[in-house]
């Protein structure tokens, strides 16, 4: 079976992150697929609604396979990535039809932006949110996923997220606004489905224009804001490879600040 795996389903399109054995830890061959499945996607009139979801009972995505990092020598490795990563996000959230995420288990790192750039967002009680990166890899975001989490759940619990590198329960999230709904783990697929058959009953064009208008409201917010130097200091140091280094050797990393 693929790692990424996409079904129609009447007017329901759906993706399924099918490494359970890893989390649905999600690598460069996935994001590829992903963007190809929203370009299908895009380009199929009898698809009104796009689900996310993962496999198994412990991951919606558990960020991005930390073992491809091994391979990053400069920052301008760590600059691509970024890049790479705002591209498939970007594209998965310009879809012109709605998106749901299913979150069962971990929504982490990767898995946290994937689910922001979904327009809604259903929890089971197991979800667990967050990008605990300065636990971990010692690495940054880009200035639009910094955006996502804020226009989800405000700065300061932004701040508090990920100063902490802690995870929000799915009640903290629901809370926060971050879910449409918290619901019983086995009725996250029947939940899922009823709600994408209700968004694929409304106006195509009333969703879209509510999508696309949001998009450039925060666009015009980010058009000044060039973070690359930032970006470029934090892949380029050794607390990112010491944290790549920690992380596989599963032990504790030693942070220098530098």
């Amino acid at each position: 079976m693929p790692d990424l795996i996409y079904e129609q389903d009447g007017p329901l399109g759906y993706v399924t992150f099918n490494r359970p054995q890893a989390r649905n830890a999600i690598t460069w061959e996935m994001y590829d697929a992903l963007y190809q499945v929203c370009e299908r996607v895009e380009a199929d009139p009898s698809v009104r609604v796009l689900l996310l979801r993962g496999a198994g009972e412990q991951a919606f995505v558990a960020g991005t396979d930390i073992a491809q990092f091994t391979a990053f020598g400069t920052a301008d490795d760590g600059m691509r990535y970024e890049a790479r990563i705002d591209e498939v996000i970007g594209r998965l959230e310009r879809l012109s039809k709605p998106t749901v995420a299913l979150i069962r288990g971990y929504a982490v790192g990767a898995g946290a932006s994937i689910s922001l750039a979904c327009d809604l967002r259903l929890a089971t009680p197991s979800a667990r949110f967050g990008v605990p990166i300065a636990r971990t890899l010692g690495n940054c975001l880009s200035a639009v996923t910094y955006a996502r989490i804020v226009d989800a759940i405000g700065p300061a619990r932004t701040k508090e997220l990920l100063f902490t590198a802690r995870l929000a329960t799915a009640d903290e999230g629901l809370a926060m606004g971050l879910y449409a709904a918290v619901v019983a783990e086995d009725e996250l697929d029947s939940r899922g489905h009823a709600l994408g058959l209700e968004l694929a009953a409304r106006a195509p064009l009333t969703l879209w224009a509510t999508k696309e208008s949001l998009l450039r409201l925060r666009a015009a917010r980010l058009e000044a804001t060039d973070t690359s130097n930032v970006v470029q200091r934090v892949y380029g140091s050794h607390d990112f490879h010491e944290g790549v280094r920690a992380f596989l050797e599963k032990r504790k990393p030693e942070w220098t600040g530098e």
